[in-house]
């Protein structure tokens, strides 16, 4: 199945969640808008089209799914409105911000944080929870970093949450002051959010504001509605509707003086197409009133590279390897293929991005860029061409370097892993059915993509069906 011609769904970034039924409650109910897939086979036309969660890959975590030209029933539909209404936050968020004005009142022997609820309890809601495991003595530096107060969500195919290692955290914001940027639009970066608010408080020199964009509810009990939006990065949606909107426009147009960058870090095997999409609403937003492309970070797998490069020809990737504290892999200090694969893209111009000397990293004169100690330039790409940390090698018959694990493979005609199963002749292409070419090179594809974006960008479709029927 593929949504518009794309990939397969899936999830897992910092601060990205979906809205599955084992968390409803907590991440704010259904995800909002559906996205149109269509069913593909190998050499086949285009199958049937169906709406889908947008944010959800799995259909034990949303059982959503609707045919395109299906009708629903009244009874369907009343059916999924109760199942959405059952599934609300207990609290809105303006109710969550009067929570906690009243709890940061309390005395320290009486702040509580059920674990099990992931909420704030004031002190006629003990009874209550008195079966769950909770926190005492909650400190005012809990209060101002919710992302290590609060569990990470951890289903990989729904609402895998990674949050940034504080060496990371650091230098994306270290980076941002040192360009000149003033407000932050933290699209999935919690952990950039709270650091940006903290030091707010701490210096009074500090100038640096954000905004929170992020689908995980629970944000709603540490920040007032000027400081986060609830928002899925899939289909674009806010779910505080008009009035988060506007908050979200007001914070990319006032002050204007005041350079603004949006930093996102979605889930990596998240749909690009969606996820461009909504970034260049995004972008659109800030350019009703300013000239140029919206300057961003977009923290995402170096393989991933050539995907964004279709939707932002402008953007380029980053050396630095942006590491996780709760990742079992995605660490920083590992060699050769243990190495962090996540990457910085930036349409800034590489030569402004400083990376720090003292990890390794270096200016190479004639890229105009800094690079990783291991990539080292070569001559006949005139180019530094390691995407991964270690040093590749050229291939005189692929015309291009390549890992140092490949070896060039005269039958697939390509370099591949020495102990690689070579590719049948007589197996075509997934989407023509056609020998000699893959899926990515397709000419079919190739004409689909060009015809819409020919009609004014991609063709996403959102519907305004609610998500989480289970009829």
């Amino acid at each position: 199945c593929c949504w518009e011609g794309g990939t397969n769904m899936a999830a897992g970034a910092e601060g990205a969640a979906g809205a599955g039924s084992g968390g409803l409650a907590l991440l704010g109910a259904v995800p909002g808008p559906a996205l149109l897939f269509v069913k593909t086979s190998q050499g086949k036309e285009e199958g049937r089209r169906f709406y889908a969660c947008s944010a959800c890959r799995d259909r034990k975590d949303c059982k959503f799914f609707q045919w395109e030209d299906e009708k629903v029933s009244q009874t369907r539909l009343a059916a999924r409105e109760e199942y959405n209404r059952s599934h609300q936050p207990p609290c809105t968020h303006k109710q969550n911000v009067e929570r906690y004005k009243n709890f940061v009142l309390l005395p320290l022997s009486k702040r509580r944080f059920c674990q099990e609820c992931q909420q704030l309890l004031l002190p006629d809601e003990w009874e209550k929870h008195s079966s769950h495991q909770f926190l005492c003595d909650i400190s005012t530096a809990q209060l101002r970093s919710p992302s290590q107060l609060l569990y990470p969500l951890e289903n990989k195919k729904t609402n895998a949450q990674y949050l940034f290692a504080d060496r990371s955290c650091q230098f994306l914001l270290d980076l941002i002051i040192s360009l000149g940027f003033r407000r932050v639009l933290s699209v999935g970066t919690p952990r950039l959010h709270e650091m940006i608010q903290s030091k707010a408080l701490q210096e009074e020199d500090f100038r640096v504001r954000s905004l929170l964009l992020d689908i995980d509810f629970r944000y709603s009990q540490f920040y007032t509605e000027d400081e986060f939006c609830h928002y899925n990065m899939f289909n674009h949606y806010f779910f505080g509707g008009e009035a988060a909107r506007e908050t979200c426009r007001k914070f990319l147009h006032e002050e204007k003086d005041e350079r603004v960058i949006m930093v996102a870090d979605p889930p990596f095997g998240g749909l690009v197409e969606a996820l461009a999409s909504s970034f260049k609403k995004l972008m659109a937003t800030w350019k009703d009133t300013e000239k140029g492309e919206m300057p961003m970070f977009w923290i995402f797998p170096y393989f991933f590279e050539s995907r964004i490069s279709e939707f932002f020809p402008s953007f380029s990737m980053m050396d630095y390897q942006v590491d996780y504290d709760n990742h079992a892999l995605y660490k920083h200090g590992k060699t050769g293929r243990r190495q962090s694969p996540v990457r910085i893209f930036t349409n800034l111009s590489p030569s402004v991005i400083v990376l720090p000397a003292e990890e390794g990293y270096r200016f190479c004169a004639i890229c105009q860029r800094y690079v990783s100690s291991g990539n080292h330039h070569c001559e006949i790409c005139n180019s530094c061409t390691s995407k991964d940390g270690r040093r590749w090698k050229h291939c005189v018959l692929c015309k291009k370097c390549v890992k140092p694990s490949w070896f060039h493979c005269n039958k697939c005609n390509c370099c591949a892993l020495e102990n690689h199963t070579c590719e049948k002749i007589d197996v075509g292409c997934f989407v023509c059915g056609k020998a000699g070419h893959k899926r990515s090179t397709c000419p079919s594809l190739s004409c689909t993509r060009t015809s819409r974006h020919a009609c004014g960008g991609l063709q996403i479709k959102l519907s305004r069906v609610d998500l989480g029927s289970y009829t």
